[in-house]
């Protein structure tokens, strides 16, 4: 049995964090930016494992969209977001400096734009889950 309204609550955070990461790349914020794309869509694959009852715990994007037989693109998208879960936030991923030393607006701009193309994927498979369910 589909879970709709925990699926809601679970997509409506992950775009609210893509829109928080959207403020951090205008405000100069990249690593920050990087970081919050990387739990956007991982809020975005998390509401649809809610939301057929299945939840994992784990924060690999590439692993929890292997479990649904995601499109190697997406898969690979999800790879790129998965290396800036530590790095983009811990000083001691790095030799020296902080984080922020070490992010680019490109990378921001790309991490944003794979986050996107996640959540619209989750979107339209949660679509046709539910479809099939009418």
């Amino acid at each position: 049995m589909l879970d709709k309204e925990e699926y809601e609550r679970w997509i409506v955070s992950a775009k609210q964090t893509l829109e928080s990461a959207r403020v951090d790349l205008n405000s100069g914020f990249y690593n920050w930016a990087c970081f919050k794309s990387q739990q956007a869509a991982e809020l975005a694959v998390k509401a649809y494992l809610y939301g057929i009852g299945q939840p994992k715990a784990g924060h690999s994007i590439s692993y929890l969209l292997s479990l649904l037989k995601a499109p190697q693109e997406i898969i690979d998208k999800a790879k790129y977001l998965d290396k800036l879960y530590i790095p983009t936030r811990y000083p001691d991923a790095w030799s020296s400096g902080s984080p922020g030393f070490y992010y680019t607006k490109n990378e921001a701009e790309e991490a944003i734009k794979y986050a996107e193309d996640i959540i619209k994927f989750i979107e339209e498979e949660w679509k046709k889950i539910l479809s099939k369910g009418e």
